[in-house]
């Protein structure tokens, strides 16, 4: 539902700037921008490592510059959209790998930002359950609670020396 919201959000913001109706949406560069930031969201997601490998995200392509979106909702702010694919269409760690996105980008996006993170369609078993989890900022909040998850979750986001 948030994904059809933040699709319609956007639709409606290109609607509006291209009837010349909404000034605060730019037009000077935003896709170019939106790019940009694009590749930002990509730098950032890329070194966080596997939880039970020692493998980045992108060395076991979980995730490339490909499944991340970025587009302008208003003036200076953006939806980041990632969709990531686990290795096993059973990965039993899928939600830790989200809560790991969600967690780094939180901490290091240099915008603002509405973040939502799925994983990719038809990819693991139960996608919509984790979806619903990840995209939770109550269940979020309590996972990064629990000590020995945030130490996992922290071993995952911390960049190598």
């Amino acid at each position: 539902m948030s994904l059809v919201s933040g699709l319609l959000s956007h639709t409606l913001g290109r609607v509006l700037w291209l009837s010349g109706l909404h000034s605060g949406y730019h037009a000077q560069g935003s896709p170019a921008m939106e790019q940009d930031r694009a590749l930002e969201v990509y730098d950032i997601i890329r070194t966080i490592r596997d939880p039970e490998k020692p493998n980045t995200l992108e060395e076991l392509e979980v995730v490339t510059e490909s499944c991340v979106e970025v587009h302008e909702i208003g003036e200076d702010e953006y939806l980041v959209i990632i969709r990531f694919t686990p290795t096993v269409p059973h990965c039993s760690l899928a939600t830790l790998i989200g809560l790991c996105l969600r967690i780094k980008l939180q901490r290091c996006l240099p915008f603002k930002h509405k973040l939502e993170i799925y994983i990719s369609e038809g990819a693991h078993s139960t996608e919509e359950d984790i979806n619903k989890q990840i995209n939770d900022k109550e269940r979020v909040a309590a996972a990064m609670e629990n000590p020995n998850l945030r130490e996992i979750v922290e071993q995952c986001v911390t960049e190598p020396d």
